[in-house]
């Protein structure tokens, strides 16, 4: 009997997240799109930058991002890795204080700031709260990262169309779990006049129902969630501990493993 980790929710094999920094207020008809098409997106925020010319309001945060996620990019927008580590400490813990007081629930995840990190910062995370970190460094692929605190998008957003076709064409005969992970800037639309990028990438997935379209957060969980599962020596019996269904292919067939329970396979 083969077991393969290879779904995501609702046993799809292909996911879609969008990633934008900074909280400009282009974010709003950024959002409007998102919804418009059934897109998901995580905005990395700067609190220290909030109801500052050019930039969003603190007021309009929770009710602008419902349904998306809101995550951490520092409060000043610094370079990290140039920092004293009480710096890095100081930045990331009041952006996520700043920002949990707008939103309502823990802010988990960031964006490095510059897309720039080191070896020290990363150590440092998860101290900090933070169980996942968007580098801006492109990998031109649909991995699942092996390391959340170094996760590598797919492509910028110029590329995005391109990178939405290839996964698109992916044929049912691949069995892995493929990742679309799109970044950039809500203002780079405004400024390069070419908002009708996500009108085409919406009307390429809006309604796709063998995709998953999530927040950063959304994946982390689940993939968390799928790496909890407890096997049997014989892999014929699986606990799944964690408060979320997660779904395996076994042999040929999508099996869900509802949260908290024993299934028996084969």
């Amino acid at each position: 009997m083969r077991i393969r980790y290879d779904r995501f929710p609702g046993g799809v094999h292909k996911a879609i997240t969008l990633s934008f920094d900074d909280g400009q207020i282009h974010d709003r008809r950024l959002v409007g799109k998102f919804n418009e098409y059934g897109l998901k997106g995580t905005f990395h925020l700067n609190s220290g930058t909030l109801g500052k010319e050019g930039f969003l309001t603190r007021e309009e945060i929770r009710p602008l991002f419902r349904g998306h996620e809101v995550s951490a990019h520092t409060v000043s927008h610094p370079f990290l890795e140039q920092s004293p580590v009480e710096q890095m400490v100081q930045e990331i813990t009041e952006d996520r204080k700043g920002l949990e007081a707008l939103v309502g629930y823990p802010v988990r995840g960031m964006s490095y700031p510059f897309g720039t990190y080191n070896d020290q910062l990363v150590s440092l995370l998860p101290s900090l709260g933070i169980e996942y970190a968007r580098t801006a460094a492109n990998e031109f692929g649909f991995n699942i990262p092996s390391d959340f605190l170094r996760w590598h998008p797919t492509c910028h957003y110029r590329q995005m169309v391109e990178y939405t076709q290839q996964l698109l064409a992916l044929r049912q005969r691949h069995t892995k779990m493929a990742l679309l992970y799109v970044w950039g800037h809500s203002y780079e639309f405004e400024n390069d006049n070419n908002w009708e990028l996500i009108d085409r990438i919406g009307e390429l997935v809006a309604g796709n129902e063998n995709i998953w379209f999530a927040t950063n957060a959304e994946i982390v969980s689940y993939m968390h969630a799928l790496r909890q599962l407890r096997f049997s020596a014989d892999y014929r019996i699986v606990h799944n501990p964690s408060a979320q269904s997660v779904w395996v292919s076994v042999e040929t067939d999508v099996v869900e493993l509802a949260a908290g329970q024993l299934t028996e396979l084969g």
